[in-house]
């Protein structure tokens, strides 16, 4: 099994030293992302693109899945190679993976060439468009707007029959770039600037400001977690908790109602600014979008600025709402933001859009800053790779756990909707329901009663957490599939 890995465009510009460090970074992340299915697993590269290798044919939807989500790359071809020996071994081969395809379609050949021939790739063409035609049934040769298209590459004593070709995701490799800290609150806007980061090669951890909800905080893990195992390229990450109920307290108690939200802002950027030395982050990142909430105009977001000196990224700034919508629905963190636990400890009635910065700082003299000082010291900084084991801990011992079931159980999987059409559940002699997990609470009650429901996620983590939180609510029909 043979994938071609071609380099997002940007790359191919760059100095000769920076494009090759470009596909080393390139080369490292997709030997990470891969090792998880394949070990042994090759990956080899030169100036124009990268060779993965693997004699594992059924891992193939896996390897398409994994590389459509590895920053750097603007295509990849599953290839079949063989010798060349003529063109007429070359249309029998094109019969082989083509012939059903092109049946009864209109269709072109596109041959590229490299090395010493007797023919042209117009040549090739000709012959196995030709060929192809009179052997398997096709309308027609058209070479504009074919229905069908049959790329060849011909290379020296080399064929590649490519077979399918697949979009990447473009943007530079992940940690080709420097370090940045993420501010975290898991809604559309920050899982969106951070996938942007992330897409333009920047290492991003990811930091969270609890302003008083568990049920926030692991929500946030959750998708900061979903994000990094997804498009994180298995590059290690930390993700930093800040307990910030204090934080919140004093700014309720002390703070006018009009500054209360520019104040907290303030008040997590002098927070991460701190905390990004212990990741080694060059800028923070923030989802911020110009007008969308109060704190957000120019003018407010120049005050909030003034209490640090480092780089602010806010990749989403002139961005509309519907669109970081749809962006979140298309990397698949919109289950996830539609459903997050929030928790608003401050809220203003009347909150200022024209902050004056003596005002702000006329308010922020009454706060004691020894309060703040304090969540910094506080805050919990853990590997990305163990967010959810974290979360599991909490829901040890608290539900049932059926390893093999015995009776009437139906399964129902969890999973993100992507994940579960990808790598569907199937149980031997057993019904399988599929209800991702941010439709559970809505769709519980419509369950049979009387039957036991087991929850499959496939590690066991989420499936723990929403059964402890249907047991809560008084469910008693459930449980946790984990086999």
């Amino acid at each position: 099994m043979k994938f071609i890995v071609k380099f997002f465009a940007e790359i191919t510009i760059k100095s000769n030293p920076v494009r090759k460090s470009f596909i080393k970074q390139l080369r490292h992340n997709i030997r990470l992302v891969l090792k998880k299915y394949d070990a042994n697993v090759a990956v080899s590269g030169n100036w124009d693109f990268i060779e993965v290798f693997s004699d594992k044919d059924e891992l193939r939807d896996g390897f398409t899945e994994a590389l459509s989500n590895v920053a750097g790359i603007a295509h990849f071809q599953f290839v079949r190679e063989f010798p060349f020996i003529d063109l007429d071994g070359i249309v029998e081969q094109a019969v082989v993976s083509y012939g059903d395809t092109i049946k009864d379609a209109v269709f072109a050949v596109r041959v590229k060439r490299v090395g010493h021939h007797d023919f042209t790739s117009v040549d090739a063409e000709r012959h196995i468009g030709g060929c192809l035609k009179a052997q398997c049934g096709a309308l027609a040769v058209r070479l504009k707007n074919p229905d069908v298209l049959v790329p060849i590459d011909i290379r020296d004593n080399r064929v590649w029959m490519i077979e399918q070709r697949v979009k990447g995701l473009g943007g530079y490799p992940l940690g080709s770039q420097d370090p940045v800290l993420s501010l975290m609150s898991g809604g559309y806007d920050s899982t969106v600037s951070s996938f942007l980061t992330m897409s333009r090669g920047l290492k991003t951890h990811f930091c969270f400001f609890n302003l008083g909800g568990d049920a926030h905080e692991i929500g946030v893990k959750q998708v900061s977690h979903f994000i990094w195992e997804k498009y994180g390229s298995a590059l290690n990450v930390k993700f930093i908790t800040v307990p910030f109920e204090a934080v919140v307290g004093e700014i309720l108690t002390k703070v006018d109602n009009a500054e209360m939200g520019v104040i907290l802002k303030r008040m997590m950027l002098r927070a991460a600014s701190q905390l990004m030395e212990q990741v080694g982050a060059k800028a923070l990142v923030t989802g911020e979008s110009v007008a969308q909430v109060s704190s957000q105009t120019l003018i407010n977001l120049k005050v909030i600025d003034q209490v640090t000196e480092e780089l602010v990224l806010r990749p989403l700034i002139t961005t509309n709402k519907q669109e970081i919508i749809d962006k979140a629905i298309e990397i698949g963190t919109a289950p996830f933001a539609a459903r997050m636990p929030e928790f608003c400890g401050v809220i203003s009635v009347k909150p200022t859009i024209r902050a004056k910065m003596h005002r702000v700082e006329k308010q922020e003299s009454n706060f004691d800053f020894d309060v703040l000082e304090q969540a910094i010291a506080n805050a919990q900084t853990m590997s990305i790779q163990n967010v959810m084991d974290d979360v599991a801990k909490q829901y040890q011992g608290e539900v049932p756990v059926v390893r093999m079931p015995v009776s009437d159980e139906v399964i129902i999987d969890i999973r993100h909707p992507d994940e579960a059409i990808n790598r569907p559940l199937k149980v031997s002699g057993r019904p399988v329901k599929v209800i991702p997990f941010f439709a559970l609470d809505s769709n519980w009650s419509e369950l049979d009663s009387g039957t036991t429901h087991l929850l499959y996620c496939g590690k066991g983590v989420m499936s723990r957490m929403h059964a402890s939180y249907l047991l809560g609510k008084g469910y008693e029909n459930v449980g946790v599939y984990l086999p």
